[in-house]
């Protein structure tokens, strides 16, 4: 047996021993039986990419980023697809060629990828067809990822793309009144962020609407009821999760196991969050799944401080002060059952409903995250992906 064969052989080895030990796929979910094969198809990705980045050939992630690519479809006859600098920022714009008698709605969206991982390119076909189908001009932006491009210059960098194309949207023939903010789990933070920020902005137009696709909204407690339920859910588990969130920030491993025993954010800090963020405040139907109440362990060494940043509005918007809240624009907001990002979505639609900002919301009671980003994506596509880009391009036609 050769040296590679054998290598090959311990590697998927090593997949299926991790999915099978350390993953829980439960039979609610859609088609569970892909979702554990593309599970392992990501363990295999990540393991290779972790044995070439050891061996110096190739950066940590190159492999993986290079995968979520994939092969880019082939022209779309009803699209004009160019590529463009706004401010220096990498731009991809997917225009209908179709004439319009008045300007389109304007979106701006910004994918996911918990900063480290994700591209345009990974998210062509999702915008494709949202661009598409609801008729409108749509903006994808291609922000630096981390650690090259070190949090958060991917908010400055949206920031800066968005007040580009407000200042400039009649070039795109976009209507000025109906720009969106729309994103996908990292992608709804940053969408999530700029909305409270741009709202008191007088020289701007008013955003229309915040579009946020399985946003992730705080960063104070992992122990909410979806992220205990979802804990071992494999896309990704609540473990491979806050590693990528620690590696984007720049933290130490450690923090993860800090965050899932809860001694990562003194005691007194959590209970001054708490009237927005606690499980009591997510609905009783999303608790059903719950098995335990989450324990909470004695913080450390004030280990606030080391990781004060991260419960700032950019990573945290979910805190923000009902200031930043009161008179943002409607709000869209999708999530999925196995998602540990879910409650996120569900405390951040209470809080803007109690702000009197109208929000419409559709949850996904099979899905998980990531799935709408596996639209149209062959073998690996789910029902439920089109399910939930098909109520997103509906309620963006509405606007």
């Amino acid at each position: 047996m050769s040296l590679l064969t054998a290598s090959l052989i311990l590697l998927l080895s090593w997949c299926l021993f991790e999915h099978y030990a350390h993953s829980e796929v439960p039979p609610g979910v859609c088609q569970p039986l892909k979702v554990r094969f593309f599970h392992i198809v990501l363990l295999l990705l990540f393991g290779t990419d972790y044995i070439f980045w050891k061996l110096g050939i190739t950066k940590w992630l190159t492999i993986v980023n290079r995968a979520f690519d994939g092969i880019r479809p082939k022209d779309d006859p009803s699209l004009s697809i160019n590529d463009e600098f706004f401010d220096g920022v990498f731009v991809r714009i997917y225009q209908p060629k179709e004439p319009s008698a008045v300007p389109r709605r304007g979106i701006m969206f910004f994918h996911g990828g918990s900063g480290i991982f994700g591209s345009v390119d990974a998210y062509e076909r999702l915008c494709r067809y949202i661009a598409r189908e609801s008729d409108s001009v749509l903006f994808s932006v291609g922000y630096r990822l981390a650690p090259e491009s070190p949090y958060p210059s991917q908010f400055y960098e949206c920031h800066d793309a968005t007040v580009h194309l407000m200042r400039n949207s009649e070039n795109y023939g976009v209507d000025p009144a109906r720009i969106i903010l729309c994103g996908d789990s990292l992608g709804g933070t940053v969408a999530t962020y700029l909305c409270q920020e741009l709202k008191s902005r007088t020289d701007l137009p008013k955003v229309r609407a915040q579009v946020l696709i399985n946003p992730f909204l705080q960063a104070l407690d992992c122990s909410l009821p979806s992220y205990q339920q979802n804990r071992l859910f494999p896309l990704p588990t609540r473990k491979d999760w806050l590693r990528f969130a620690a590696y984007y920030i720049g933290q130490s491993l450690s923090v993860t196991e800090m965050a899932i025993a809860g001694n990562l954010i003194p005691e007194d800090v959590q209970m001054k969050y708490k009237k927005w963020v606690s499980s009591d405040n997510v609905p009783q139907k999303f608790r059903i799944r719950n098995r335990q109440p989450a324990l909470r362990a004695a913080s450390k060494d004030n280990l606030f401080n080391l990781i004060n940043e991260v419960l700032d509005r950019r990573l945290s918007p979910l805190l923000a002060d009902d200031s930043f809240l009161k008179e943002l624009p409607e709000a869209f907001i999708l999530t999925c059952e196995y998602d540990l990002l879910r409650d996120d979505g569900l405390l951040y639609k209470k809080r803007l409903e109690e702000n009197g900002v109208p929000v419409s919301w559709h949850h996904l009671e099979d899905g998980f995250h990531a799935v709408l980003l596996l639209l149209n994506h062959w073998l690996l596509t789910f029902p439920t992906a089109k399910t939930g880009t098909d109520s997103v391009v509906n309620y963006i036609k509405g606007l």
